[in-house]
């Protein structure tokens, strides 16, 4: 039975003699506080409300039809097959009908209706988002922002003054929520890093800006967003209707996928999606903004979660529940942005000793990040990923420029308090001897982990390596020798044999990592 309550046009929409192609009854109505979505089958139709919050204006007809539009051209970046068309709605009397004749009553953005089953959120709540799809997704996403428009007005986003504004509201806006699901130690804590960060990192946001890294992104790029659909992934339910939530920094649209899966106890998941996401795109100094983004994107949910606690027709039972969510979120939000110990550990190994493998399990199980000597060559060169590097990418001077890249890339995030992980080679004295003279006089804890396997494992891994950006191949492996480790060097040294289980042998350094 139809809700009498409906506009009439709703009412009419959620019967199926409405549609002009089969249904699946009955039809499905889904509401949020700026639209209706009505599910047939094949096909959702989504209304805008006649709405005004400010930063969203859905209140004229023209107004609903442009930003239909513009959500239909928006999406169409990352979710081309669900977007398919703009449709006008007609008026007869007291009858609606999708049609193309007369004046339109009303606008619906047509989108192929997939199962709710292939969003994310559910693909993680079954357990089955594992590191290998996530690192597809950032992929994707990389490839997105990559393709994402860029220009003067859109960099002008990136200010100081246009960053803080929303966070700053933020605050304004749960001060009555102090001393409910926030504390006032946590309020206090968020917001002077917040402070602290827009008072002495105006440089960094300059940066950026000038580095092109603010750019027409999603706005809402949360796990709850994507589907995984026919072998897809698809970004989805962009914004479409505030330039400031989606003129942002790449940065802020990856917060989300980091700050959900963080706030689910998955550092690993988050780990691994970082990681992949900042070797697609070579932005690893963005890594440095990440936090501010993580802790506003968490401070977000527990707002609007906060919100239902004001609300008298909510029942007691589910404000209970909402006063929880909100109470986790604002501490991930305070806590994501605390002072922490940051710390390098240095792969050493030749090809096919199994390093980046070990680096890859020792950066998932400590929440860290992989900086892959094999990426940072590649991008210093302006080589893709996948393609295969000639001779130039080998010289001694190539190499030299890539451990200087991946030394200073590890001591700057380490600073930032991050754990690194540097896989390289490293299997000369006079580059492990650069990394612990930096990592001292930077104060940062340092360790080694040598991985070992027997030359006839090295050539057949390196004969059955593909898919994979490393360009070493069984010919390269006969012209690399290890200078011997530990002679004078001032560093602890864990030594791994890859052709046994990994972790056991890493057992010391994961509970040392974990404190």
């Amino acid at each position: 039975m139809v809700d009498a309550m409906l506009p009439p046009l709703i009412q009419h929409m959620s019967q199926p003699g409405f549609y002009p192609h089969p249904v699946q009854e009955p039809i499905q109505l889904l509401q949020t506080h700026v639209s209706y979505v009505l599910l047939t089958g094949d096909y959702a139709y989504k209304v805008k409300k006649p709405v005004n919050f400010g930063f969203l204006d859905y209140s004229t007809l023209e107004k609903r039809q442009h930003f239909c539009q513009e959500e239909l051209r928006l999406n169409q970046r990352g979710a081309a097959p669900l977007y398919l068309d703009v449709v006008p709605i007609g008026q007869t009397g007291d009858t609606f009908a999708l049609t193309d004749s007369g004046e339109p009553a009303e606008y619906a953005v047509k989108m192929r209706q997939f199962p709710q089953e292939t969003l994310l959120s559910q693909v993680f709540e079954r357990g089955d988002l594992t590191e290998a799809l996530l690192r597809q997704l950032a992929e994707a996403i990389a490839q997105f922002h990559q393709a994402a428009e860029t220009n003067d007005e859109i960099r002008s986003f990136g200010t100081v003054e246009a960053v803080r504004q929303s966070i700053d509201e933020n605050y304004e806006q749960t001060l009555g929520f102090i001393g409910g699901p926030q504390t006032q130690a946590q309020f206090d804590g968020t917001r002077a890093y917040t402070d602290q960060f827009f008072a002495t990192q105006a440089d960094l946001l300059q940066r950026r800006m000038d580095g092109g890294w603010i750019r027409a992104c999603h706005g809402d790029l949360h796990l709850n967003n994507i589907c995984y659909w026919q072998d897809q992934l698809l970004l989805f339910d962009c914004i479409e209707f505030n330039k400031p939530f989606r003129f942002v920094d790449v940065m802020y649209d990856i917060a989300y996928i980091v700050m959900d899966l963080t706030a689910q106890g998955r550092l690993d998941l988050a780990a691994t999606f970082m990681s992949h996401y900042v070797e697609q795109t070579g932005d690893w100094e963005g890594l440095q903004v990440l936090p501010l983004y993580v802790s506003r994107q968490a401070y977000v949910r527990a707002k609007v979660t906060s919100f239902l606690l004001g609300d008298p027709s909510i029942p007691e039972d589910v404000k209970q529940q909402a006063s929880e969510t909100a109470s986790k979120y604002y501490t991930l939000a305070h806590d994501y942005v605390q002072p922490r110990q940051g710390r390098i550990i240095l792969m050493a190994g030749l090809s096919g000793s199994g390093k980046s493998t070990t680096a890859r399990s020792l950066a998932s199980q400590l929440g860290a990040v992989q900086l892959r000597s094999d990426a940072v060559r590649k991008h210093l060169a302006g080589v893709p990923l996948q393609a295969r590097g000639d001779d130039r990418l080998y010289t001694p001077e190539m190499t030299q420029q890539t451990y200087d890249r991946l030394l200073s890339l590890g001591i700057l995030l380490a600073s930032q308090g991050y754990t690194v992980v540097l896989d390289a080679k490293y299997d000369r004295v006079a580059l492990r001897a650069e990394a612990i003279a930096q990592t001292q006089a930077h104060q940062i804890p340092l360790n080694l982990v040598y991985c070992t396997a027997p030359e006839a494992v090295l050539k057949q891994r390196l004969a059955a390596r593909q898919g994979d950006i490393a360009d070493a191949t069984v010919a390269v492996l006969a012209n690399q020798v290890m200078e011997p480790l530990g002679v004078g060097e001032a560093i602890k040294v864990t030594t791994v044999d890859t052709t046994q289980p990994v972790e056991p042998q890493l057992q010391a350094l994961l509970i040392t990592g974990n404190r």
